[in-house]
């Protein structure tokens, strides 16, 4: 019998054979081997080295083991089931914490699509015969002549839960039984900040790791460095809590999108959504950011910057800059290092502005001129991160990432992976999460039905990572980032 604590099976085939008492039959066995099966209105016996007695046919395959167990011709030749009622294969896949039982279908059924709670006693009701119940821990099939009856009981002290629905290529249905360890209590950090583990069910469980601060308790720095990728921890070891920040470029380092330091700009926005807050004020959303260039001239010129191109428009990411007929000067330490037609490979360390080829001043620029981009934000913020896309906003899904530029079915939004974001509530409330693999739409309705008045997602993947009094909380490993979000008690 396989039990049900710390393996793992991947989806097996069960026995081919069903216990005489799981159909309901009593079983009588003489001296001389012979076993006679009954259930108060059929009986049929099997005799050692003979075969199986008139009505049935005497080559059909004999019984198996102690518990009597019979093939599916025999029982189907003995009338234990209906003629019209099909046969389903059954698979299974068992870890510690859940149980999948998949029935191979001749064809298509559509069988009901549900899910809830349980008490850890489940029970379904199956129109098939499954000639290969499987021997497991806690198991049990009740047959009956339309069908069978499929009994489980999990472990103990478990949260339970289960969900059923109907696969068409091929024809399966599928049972999800979960009976998953119960999250630790809530862990206290500091006054009024606290490490906690919840479950979302999606209706698969999906595990949320979070740092919960309550209002007027905490402060949020950025840190990291640009064009420096380095572990999150090593950029603030005395936070309380650190999340990783927004997207950058591997190969150089080079962030992506708006930062902002203490009202400093360390990036300039790329077109997303973005964290600002000022002290315990928080808002996420694509910020509204104007951008102007100082040239030799002296004078101010208002400029498109990344993703919001305009007459003028600065890049500063690494990348192609300018569009087809327009002129690039690249830019390095406020100072014009060359000249170029556009698109050009913008390398990292510098920026650059594209322009037409005839705009004034711009087209009689020449190495060594000075070249400034400022910028400055409405309302404005002593920090902001962008990332993206929002989540939720003002208690409601919010969650449209082709409106930030993401391409529909791009891995940023389509991949199943580690999730990230800051959410609050509308209290003031801060969460720094951090999620099992999922997408970042599950993982925004996780938040919102969990309470969050606002969210946005910050980097996934191998640079979602959550630090709690200097310990990696999640994943077991995270890879080098380039920016990151650190919490202190107030």
């Amino acid at each position: 019998m396989k039990r049900l604590a710390g393996f793992v099976l991947l989806l097996g085939v069960a026995f081919a054979q069903v216990p005489a008492a799981w159909l309901g039959l009593e079983v009588q066995a003489a001296p001389d081997g012979t076993l006679t099966f009954s259930n108060g209105t059929q009986r049929f016996t099997y005799v050692p080295g003979v075969g199986w007695a008139p009505p049935l046919p005497p080559a059909l395959p004999p019984p198996k083991g102690p518990d009597h167990r019979l093939d599916e011709r025999v029982i189907r030749a003995a009338g234990l089931v209906a003629p019209q009622t099909p046969s389903a294969h059954l698979r299974y896949a068992l870890r510690e914490d859940r149980l999948r039982l998949v029935l191979d279908l001749a064809v298509y059924w559509e069988g009901p699509r549900t899910d809830g709670p349980s008490n850890g006693q489940y029970r379904f009701d199956l129109p098939y015969f499954i000639p290969n119940p499987p021997d497991l821990e806690g198991l049990r099939l009740e047959y009956r002549p339309d069908g069978v009856t499929l009994y489980f009981t999990a472990p103990k002290d478990r949260l339970y839960r289960w969900r059923a629905f109907p696969l068409a290529a091929p024809p399966r249905y599928v049972l999800d039984l979960y009976f998953l360890e119960p999250p630790p209590p809530p862990k206290p950090l500091a006054p009024g900040i606290r490490y906690r583990e919840v479950y979302y069910w999606s209706p698969a469980p999906l595990k949320l790791r979070l740092v919960e601060a309550a209002p007027g308790s905490w402060r949020l720095l950025p840190v990291g460095q640009p064009g420096e990728r380095r572990p999150l921890h090593e950029f603030a070891p005395d936070a309380l809590a650190l999340l990783n920040g927004g997207y950058f470029d591997p190969p150089s380092g080079t962030p992506i999108g708006l930062w902002v330091a203490d009202g400093v700009p360390l990036g300039y926005p790329f077109g997303r959504s973005a964290l600002l807050w000022n002290d315990g004020a928080l808002f996420a959303g694509v910020p509204k950011f104007q951008a102007f260039v100082v040239g030799p001239d002296g004078k101010a010129h208002p400029t498109g910057v990344n993703r919001w191109p305009a007459r003028l428009t600065a890049y500063t990411l690494p990348g192609p800059a300018g569009r087809a007929g327009e002129r690039v000067a690249l830019v390095k330490n406020d100072r014009v290092v060359g000249l170029h037609d556009a698109p050009y490979p913008l390398p990292a360390g510098h920026w650059a502005l594209a322009f037409p080829p005839d705009a004034e001043p711009w087209r009689r620029l020449r190495p060594g001129d000075p070249l400034k981009l400022y910028g400055r934000l409405e309302p404005p913020v002593r920090y902001a991160l962008e990332a993206g896309p929002l989540l939720v906003q003002a208690g409601r899904l919010a969650y449209t990432p082709e409106a930030e530029g993401f391409r529909p079915g791009a891995p940023q939004v389509a991949k199943v992976t580690y999730q990230a974001g800051v959410a609050w509530r509308r209290d003031g409330t801060l969460w720094l999460v951090v999620s099992d693999p999922t997408t970042p739409r599950v993982f925004a309705q996780a938040l919102l039905e969990l309470g969050a008045w606002s969210a946005i997602r910050m980097d996934a993947g191998g640079s979602a990572q959550l630090y709690v009094q200097g310990r990696l909380v999640f994943p077991e490993k995270a890879r080098p980032v380039v920016n990151g979000l650190a919490l202190y008690p107030k």
